[in-house]
């Protein structure tokens, strides 16, 4: 039989369903992503640490899941609600279903909500902290949300890096050509190691708590600070690591990683109301006017007003204007607010890795 879960806002909201995954208590921020495939690779995206995912499509779970399609080790968000699972995936890939995914990773899903009113009271209200509970009244479930850290005092990076620097996928003769590409992991996603591969460079991955000098150590001939989770108010330890770098070796920030470098030349982020998570945001590219269609995962964004040090913006978000790149006057730095690498979301964006690498070039 199946067990009976509800999920609980701060505001009091509940929201009730059936139980399926891990069947325990989870809270964290409460988000949705209006993507309609996927979930896989929103489920493993460190971006997600310390969130519970709403996701606005209404049939989650129906090609399964595959060895393949993971943006990390692991699941990462601390929940999913969806409307309708489907317990009978039909893919040739398909290796297991949502629930068994989620299960194996002990997070748990609750399915039969009513995630378009959960979708209107979270753009209206903003997003706000929930738990998902079983066997517990609204009231309880309530209480013991209200005694837990919220998201936006947690560092969530610390939680996600990687402890120990890896190469990706080196091949056995790398040749004097590849470009040397350090990426601090900050809650980096597969894909973009696998783009950065495929263009046929030398990828080492390394903590988010590496020292300057342990990266010039590496001899990276450019520098990748990753996506990931939270406030970048609370990274300090990443803003000042950034900000030395600037000027040395060629910089490019993806997400989180464009608001760890406005940071280190001054500039304020703030938190948006309810987020930027879908596969299709229109971005307006200021130099050429070209739009793209851009994959989104982000809760903050660089205040335009407070840019400094030589920074400008390069794009900007069509639908509330805020910032989606930046672009240094003098020094290669380039950085994105969205996600270049997709996974999921349109591969529109692919060109931006191509352009850092030709940054890179340059510089050497």
């Amino acid at each position: 039989m199946t067990k009976k879960a509800i999920l609980v806002l701060e505001d009091g909201s509940s929201y009730e369903g059936y139980a399926f995954g891990a069947v325990t208590f989870a809270y964290g921020e409460v988000v949705f992503n209006t993507s309609m495939t996927g979930y896989q690779e929103m489920l493993t995206d460190p971006s997600y640490a310390g969130q519970i995912l709403a996701l606005t499509y209404p049939l989650i779970g129906n090609y399964g899941t595959n060895d393949r399609n993971s943006e990390s080790t692991h699941v990462q968000v601390r929940g999913l609600v969806v409307r309708e699972e489907c317990s009978s995936p039909s893919h040739w890939q398909s290796r297991g279903t949502l629930d068994e995914f989620l299960a194996a990773g002990s997070v748990p899903g609750i399915h039969g909500v009513d995630t378009r009113a959960l979708t209107r009271h979270l753009r209206y209200r903003g997003v706000m902290m929930g738990a998902i509970g079983t066997d517990q009244s609204p009231e309880d479930i309530l209480a013991r949300l209200r005694s837990l850290p919220r998201y936006d005092n947690v560092d969530f990076v610390r939680e996600v890096t990687t402890r120990t620097p890896y190469q990706w996928e080196s091949p056995k003769d790398e040749g004097d050509g590849s470009p040397n590409i350090a990426v601090v992991d900050c809650g980096v996603k597969y894909n973009i190691l696998r783009i950065l591969r495929r263009l046929g460079c030398r990828v080492t991955v390394v903590p988010c708590t590496y020292s300057v000098q342990q990266i010039l150590d590496l001899s990276p001939d450019g520098i990748l600070f990753s996506p990931g989770p939270g406030d970048p108010a609370l990274l300090g330890h990443v803003v000042e690591t950034v900000g030395r770098l600037a000027g040395v070796k060629p910089l490019m920030g993806i997400c989180l990683g464009e608001q760890l470098i406005g940071r280190a030349f001054g500039a304020r982020t703030f938190k948006l109301k309810f987020g930027h998570r879908g596969g299709n945001h229109p971005v307006r590219d200021i130099k050429t006017g070209r739009v793209y269609i851009a994959a989104q995962n982000h809760g903050y964004a660089v205040d335009a007003d407070t840019l400094k040090g030589g920074l400008e913006v390069s794009h900007i978000n069509l639908n509330d204007g805020t910032v989606e790149g930046l672009r240094h006057c003098d020094l290669p730095i380039m950085s994105i607010q969205y996600h270049s690498e997709a996974s999921p979301g349109p591969l529109d964006n692919l060109y931006l890795f191509d352009e850092f690498l030709a940054m890179v070039r340059e510089a050497r």
